[in-house]
């Protein structure tokens, strides 16, 4: 930690490369704890207490409801099973992992991180409604999928911004998501969400349930 300011004021002090490095720390620490598929009360607390000394560097609301989740299961001091269980599941899908594939180099494409999205999720309207699409569609090409939403009267944004109503997240994400335009689009709309901005991120599974519900009412 520079408590001074003196490696700021050097020529070799990169903030962004220090970002970028415990950004990939915290994937790292993810898919370490949970390789044997368990997390044990000392493993949640140093993950805890690691985040409280980095936060400062990684400046992502994604890696802040991940701390404010993991704070609230620790907030009695006991880690149950089934705060256990929850913390694992947030932990593979923040590393982009599976089960049953443990580390990322064995995976090239994984489900993206779920975190962001709404819990529960909401019921989509469509008149009028601005939506954004990030990431990679299962159902196909973004333009067909942009489409369907102009079918039933929505409006398609490029961008996240404080007029978006739905951020749909596409289930096909890389695995280094964090650091590419998909990932900012969701940091973006966390922070507007955070902000009060009437935002919802889903994913694309409950936009695809949602859209074939409203074709099957309007048959």
């Amino acid at each position: 930690m520079d408590l001074h300011g003196e490696f700021e004021q050097s020529r070799f002090f990169n903030q962004a490369r220090m970002d970028r490095r415990a950004a990939d720390a915290l994937v790292g620490l993810a898919a370490g704890m949970t390789a044997d598929g368990t997390i044990n009360q000392a493993e949640a607390e140093f993950l805890k207490n690691w985040l409280e000394s980095n936060l400062v560097h990684l400046h992502d609301p994604v890696v802040n409801l991940l701390y404010g989740r993991l704070s609230c299961m620790l907030q009695d001091g006991i880690l149950d099973a089934d705060e256990s269980a929850d913390l694992l599941s947030m932990l593979h899908s923040f590393a982009g992992l599976t089960p049953a594939k443990a580390t990322p180099s064995e995976q090239a494409f994984t489900a993206p991180n779920d975190l962001p999205f709404c819990t529960p999720a909401p019921e989509l309207a469509w008149d009028g409604r601005l939506f954004v699409f990030t990431g990679t569609m299962a159902f196909g090409p973004r333009k067909a999928c942009q489409q369907l939403v102009e079918e039933r009267g929505g409006l398609i944004g490029g961008s996240v911004n404080k007029k978006t109503h739905y951020l749909i997240v596409g289930s096909i994400g890389n695995e280094q998501w964090r650091h590419s335009s998909y990932g900012l689009k969701i940091m973006r709309a966390v922070e507007l969400r955070e902000a009060g901005c009437p935002l919802h991120i889903v994913g694309e599974d409950h936009w695809q349930n949602a859209l074939f519900s409203t074709k099957e009412q309007v048959q």
